[in-house]
């Protein structure tokens, strides 16, 4: 590298999200600045100024080049000497060859590519998807950061000394990369996805011979204690702490010339995974870091379907598919066989035997492939589900609920929720999020809504029967909460209670150090470290001389920060995650998560409802996806998670500045998601300025709720179109797939499929039809113009008002003067059963407005829920109120499941009410 840039200042990272795809755009720019310099050069026209920008963008390069192995010092070197000689044909050809070979990933397996006097380019088949006929025949590269006071002339040589311990049958091959200073290690960590593992040796020191502004905030939090009084000697110790915390799915060694024996006893060292003395076992470190990559990249269950496919098996069961006979000797279904191919066929079995494993009782390749899906997610113990979140939360609420017990439930998470209130006999008791009318849709529960309804159980005597929380993180629409502010305040009150955080569309945020803070399995572990802390004990100890008791009566608790009792309080945090919806897994492939310090007193109802709800019959391939998906996450996660976020931003940016697009189209920010009294640090958009990572940090450590990036909410009623005709255009005439809608808006959600193609698509679709409209209304004129405005006023201003949950009908109350609302809603749901005790009374009729005004009170006798908004506005014994049914009569969507037009609202016969519990009764 160029010596004379080693301290030339700040790092060149201001405006973006992601250091890793920054860094590969400004390669991409300095290959356009190069064969710009070498087509002028040509041309014999003046190129001082592509001179000076080649020599500035090299020059911004540099500093996050080294904290990467590819391209390497040779290649800088080569890049200066092309630019002192002036020789742009030379530049450019290197530059272009760098930049491809970082694109396409080529430098993993080309050595070529490394050396600037050889003649290697990258081909078309390194940019190509892996062939279906074999498999790929490159080993997985990777990179091992090297923390070392090692003076920096000798990096190069020790470079080559690592080279040397490879051997042929190594199953993977890594180069190093070198860092001097605690905060350099942090920065290497954050900007270069291909590290794996770190060697962390002695004598380091602490700060980084650069400036980095835009990284300062993390490098600051990333360091607990003062660094001008601490032990250097505990440097390397600390380090590993910070980067476990930042990437915990890496490798930590430690090389250390100074009591080895005596630091691996230390509680630290549980953040290492191996301690080296001195340099006396290289090859033993090899073969380490080589062993715990191979442990992440370890896949037992789709490991051994491979072998299972390859045998020549003879099948006698239940699956005429297996082995594919059926079908490759079929005259009428053989072009099954040519979509599938043969491997689908040839891995399909409905046997337990040769290897395969139970998923029911696992004792093999599954229980191993859980395990480690647990120790990647940060989870004790972790399930497998073939059949989607939807069975993954029935299967909680089953094991953990019992007939009689209170769940405090979001009236808007979806519908497998409340279903699983009919099944176990636990009685909902609704909290209502905080509307966002103006979307037609829902934010997440504020939580001083529910510390109001555990103090409001507490006062009535009924604490003891409140045994869940049951919360959506995030929600659909990006509605993120802090999770261990949620737990740690309920637990003050309540210091039982089980928490199940329905994270079907958060799987993914365990492998990004933003998202993470925000997981249901971080904030356990968080929330248990917390609570062992002699620290904690005394802000615990200050906090009960000023609240008491906990009194419900005190008006001061629902505004203040209350604190679990340590001594009392129990952490049980259920996580259920739809791996199919953000990871590489096959549809309906699920998981539950468990961090569960009681988890000895339920495992038996665990496993029944994990009977009751799992087919004795899974798919295989879902089994192996979920295996893969997580192997995946642990080795590329970080980088993948961190791109889907950038490209988010990158849409946002482009939707909420472009000139023509704005004036059509937008996507909402915090600021419009999320109201001000949840946003304590004031954050309002994500645009991608200077400090947006610094902002965002900052945000989500803090406030009470947090907007997810990669779900965005694209206002498209300012348009003049509804959410339902505008993705179903989408997809008509630009191929464009949206899942979610609103009255006035579709969710456009990035994930680690997406690529800046993706984005590019979709902001030219959008600047097409705000063409399209600006040209229509420029032709036809004022009256053109007063429909649209007028179709554009009743979609985003004559909005009905969303209705709340109303209460249940007395009869399905234990007390109907309780100040709380549960109900018996299972009973409600089974009264429905019987014909002779439902009625049906069309929506648009007198007799509903009659009713409504005069009685009998109306009881819904079904699940109400209309897509959009997609949660139940109607649950079995709920009392219809006049605010549902305007919200009903104005609904403009196709799909309402729980309803059919022609027949009308069912309801429950006011001369049914009460039967089933006076059936018991008799």
């Amino acid at each position: 590298m160029n010596d004379e840039n080693e301290n030339s200042g700040s790092m060149p990272v201001g405006q973006g999200f992601s250091v890793p795809d920054m860094r590969h755009d400004r390669w991409a720019r300095l290959a356009v600045t190069a064969r710009a310099w070498a087509a002028a050069a040509a041309r014999k026209e003046k190129t001082d100024r592509l001179i000076a920008e080649a020599e500035t963008a090299l020059a911004e390069l540099e500093p996050l080049d080294e904290f990467c192995a590819f391209p390497g010092p040779a290649l800088h070197r080569a890049l200066h000497g092309n630019l002192r000689d002036g020789d742009a044909t030379a530049f450019a050809h290197l530059a272009q060859r760098i930049n491809s070979a970082l694109s396409s990933g080529a430098f993993r397996h080309e050595a070529a590519l490394w050396e600037p006097g050889e003649e290697a380019e990258v081909q078309i088949a390194d940019y190509l998807p892996p062939s279906a006929e074999g498999e790929d025949r490159h080993r997985p590269y990777f990179e091992v950061l090297s923390v070392t006071a090692t003076d920096p002339s000798r990096y190069e040589q020790m470079r080559q000394e690592i080279r040397r311990l490879r051997r042929a049958d190594d199953p993977f091959i890594y180069e190093l990369v070198q860092v001097g200073s605690f905060e350099d290690a942090i920065v290497a960590v954050l900007a270069n996805p291909e590290l794996q593992a770190i060697v962390i040796g002695d004598g380091f020191g602490f700060r980084s011979q650069r400036d980095w502004p835009a990284l300062r905030d993390e490098l600051d939090r990333a360091v607990p204690f003062d660094p001008d009084t601490a032990d250097v000697r505990d440097y390397g110790l600390r380090l590993a702490w910070a980067l476990k915390n930042i990437r915990p799915e890496l490798d930590v060694y430690m090389l250390t010339e100074r009591g080895a024996e005596s630091l691996a006893g230390r509680p630290e060292a549980a953040w290492l995974r191996r301690i080296f003395y001195g340099v006396e076992e290289l090859m033993e470190l090899h073969l380490s870091i080589l062993d715990g990559v191979g442990d992440r990249y370890d896949t037992p269950y789709f490991t051994n379907l491979k072998r299972y496919s390859q045998k020549p098996v003879g099948t006698f069961h239940a699956l005429p598919v297996a082995r594919g006979k059926s079908i490759f000797r079929s005259h009428w279904i053989r072009d099954m066989g040519h979509f599938y191919g043969t491997n689908l066929f040839l891995a399909e079995s409905s046997a337990t035997t040769g290897g395969l494993d139970s998923l029911l009782e696992p004792t093999g390749n599954i229980k191993r492939a859980q395990e480690l899906a647990a120790r990647a997610f940060g989870a004790d113990r972790a399930y497998f589900v073939t059949n989607g979140t939807s069975t993954s939360n029935k299967i909680v609420l089953q094991a953990l609920l019992a007939p009689g017990d209170i769940v405090l439930i979001d009236r808007n998470c979806h519908k497998s929720h409340h279903y699983a209130m009919v099944l176990s006999g636990a009685q909902p008791l609704y909290l209502e999020a905080y509307p966002m009318t103006a979307y037609s849709m829902y934010g997440a529960v504020p939580l001083r809504s529910i510390k109001q309804a555990l103090l409001a159980l507490k006062a009535e005597g009924k604490l003891d029967r409140a045994k869940l929380v049951d919360l959506t993180n995030c929600t659909f629409d990006g509605h993120m909460y802090n999770p261990q502010r949620v737990m740690e305040e309920c637990l003050a009150i309540k210091p039982d209670l089980v928490f199940l955080w329905d994270e079907a569309w958060f799987g993914f945020a365990r492998f990004s150090p933003f998202h993470r803070l925000r997981t249901a399995m971080h904030a356990a572990d968080s929330l248990a470290e917390r609570l062992q802390s002699a620290a904690y004990r005394e802000e615990y100890r200050a906090f009960r001389a000023e609240a008491g008791d906990l009194d419900p009566a005190d008006p001061r608790l629902l505004d203040m920060r209350l604190l679990p009792d340590p001594d009392r309080s129990r952490v049980r945090v259920y996580a259920t995650q739809s791996t199919h919806k953000s990871m590489s897994a096959l549809r309906q492939g699920s998981m539950v998560l468990v961090r569960d310090q009681d988890f000895g007193l339920v495992h038996g109802a665990f496993e029944e409802a994990y009977f009751t709800h799992t087919s004795t019959s899974p798919n295989l391939q879902i089994i192996a996806s979920l295996d893969l998906a997580r192997r995946q996450m642990e080795l590329e996660g970080y980088e993948l998670v961190i791109r889907a976020t950038d490209l988010a931003l990158r849409i946002r940016q482009q939707v909420n500045s472009h000139p023509l697009i704005s004036k059509y189209f937008r996507v909402l920010t915090p600021a419009e998601m999320v109201p001000a009294e949840y946003r304590e640090s004031g954050i309002a958009d994500y645009s991608q300025a200077e400090g947006i990572r610094a902002r965002i940090l900052d945000a989500w450590r803090r406030d009470e709720f947090a907007l997810d990036p990669t779900r965005l909410t694209l206002v498209c009623g300012t348009a003049g179109y509804d959410g339902t005709a505008f993705k179903g255009m989408l997809a008509e005439r630009y191929d464009i797939q949206i899942n979610k809608t609103s009255r006035n808006s579709i969710l456009v959600q990035t994930n680690i499929n997406n690529t800046r193609s993706d984005v590019a698509h979709i902001v030219k679709v959008l600047a097409e039809i705000a063409r399209q409209i600006d040209e229509e209304l420029r032709q036809g004129g004022a009256a053109a113009r007063a429909v649209f405005e007028a179709r554009v006023k009743a979609l985003m201003e004559d909005v009905p008002d969303l209705p709340n949950f109303s209460r249940f009908h007395a009869a399905f109350r234990d007390d109907p003067r309780s100040a709380t609302a549960e109900g018996h809603m299972r009973e409600a749901f089974y009264t429905a059963y019987r014909p002779e005790d439902c009625e049906f009374v069309p929506l648009a009729s007198k007799d509903v407005d009659q009713r409504l005004k005069k009685g009998p009170e109306m009881v819904a006798a079904d699940f109400v829920i209309p897509y959009p908004p997609g949660f139940p506005i109607m649950v079995p014994g709920q009392v219809i109120t006049a605010d549902t049914i305007e919200f009903m009569r104005k609904l403009d969507v196709k799909e309402i499941h729980g309803y059919h037009a022609a027949q009308g609202l069912r309801l429950l016969k006011a001369t049914s009410l009460g039967k089933g519990r006076r059936r018991q009764a008799r």
